[in-house]
């Protein structure tokens, strides 16, 4: 009995060593990382990490990948030796020509497609000779507010005759993408922002990295949940900036997304009504039916794609199309301030 429990003795105090050494570990501190120089907006990553150099190191691959995903993605500027949407765009000799893309704007592209069946057409890539009327509107008017005014609705009507889709031609194969139509251009606004923090947040999870929140311009991007095992809280803002409560909800996300599309967001003013950038393909005129839509759902992008269609649809239509998604849940806010729900999103409240 006296060997066995001197034994028992021996392997308590083999085994108190490394208890202590696991109840004394360091446990994750949180650490954030700000940028403003992707997608014309502000990215914030917030994250666990044992020290700032290991967060550091994981921060600065996510800001990596996010600038290679702009680089491509941009159709306002162009990159030495990089073929992006700004070339796809030019014209040479009054035509597109023919361009061999890096294959992730292919990805992106049939997936923007893919959105255009889903929403039917109400995201639409092709509405870039619509979108950049009002972008050059939009512009002078902000930096010059009496001068401001609307564009043309023959200008824009026009314009409109250039956005048939099925003019953009991917080969996959090869790796090309073509616009046949010599008046169309890309705008791949609705998607693109969404698209790329998606990849991000996947390529991190591939990675087996977890506790992690992307936000890029309030595209936000759960990846796993907080150190301590719970969800993340993420607001949705309240689109009356004069009301007292800046947040309409808070909701509990692990491995979600909160993507919310708003009137009060980016806009001008013209006659002092805002004009905001949300752009109604049917009226081509910014959708005037909410002030927000946010979008809760597992793909960031299916999130960016979604809120954007949904201010430019009905309550009823974007409802159904709502409850007919999987793991999709919204919440709408009305001019007159109402609030309007698919029927599992207050599941993920949180107060």
């Amino acid at each position: 009995m006296k060997v066995k429990l001197l034994s028992v003795l021996l392997s308590l105090a083999m085994l108190l060593p490394c208890a202590a050494l696991v109840s004394c570990e360091k446990p994750p501190e949180k650490f954030s990382e700000y940028s403003f120089d992707y997608f014309d907006t502000v990215t914030t990553i917030t994250g666990y990490a044992e020290s700032r150099e290991a967060f550091d190191g994981i921060a600065e691959s996510v800001l990596t990948e996010l600038g290679e995903y702009h680089r491509l993605f941009t159709i306002y500027h162009r990159f030495e030796g990089l073929e992006n949407l700004c070339t796809v765009n030019e014209l040479v000799d009054g035509q597109h020509r023919t361009v061999t893309v890096d294959r992730r704007i292919v990805d992106m592209l049939l997936y923007a497609k893919e959105m255009y069946a889903k929403t039917n057409g109400r995201v639409n890539i092709a509405m870039g000779s619509v979108l950049s009327i009002w972008h050059d509107y939009r512009t002078l008017g902000m930096d010059d507010p009496a001068s401001a005014e609307l564009p043309p609705m023959d200008k824009l009507t026009e314009a409109a005759k250039h956005t048939d889709i099925n003019c953009l031609v991917i080969d996959e194969e090869n790796s090309t993408v073509t616009l046949t139509d010599p008046a169309m251009k890309l705008d791949v606004g609705a998607i693109a922002k969404g698209y790329a923090v998606e990849m991000v947040a996947r390529s991190l999870e591939e990675q087996g990295i977890t506790g992690f929140v992307i936000n890029v311009g309030g595209n936000v991007r759960t990846v796993g949940e907080k150190a301590d095992g719970e969800p993340w809280l993420v607001g949705i803002e309240n689109p009356d900036e004069e009301e007292d409560r800046p947040y309409l909800a808070y909701l509990g996300l692990a491995g979600r997304t909160l993507v919310t599309s708003g009137s009060y967001q980016r806009y001008y003013l013209v006659d002092g009504k805002r004009y905001h950038h949300i752009i109604d393909p049917d009226t081509l005129m910014p959708s005037e039916g909410f002030t927000s839509v946010s979008v809760l759902t597992k793909s960031s992008a299916d999130g960016d794609a979604l809120s954007t269609a949904l201010f430019c649809m009905s309550f009823e239509e974007g409802l159904a199309l709502v409850e007919s998604l999987p793991d999709t849940e919204a919440m709408w806010v009305l001019p007159d301030g109402q609030e309007k729900t698919s029927s599992g999103f207050d599941a993920y409240r949180t107060k």
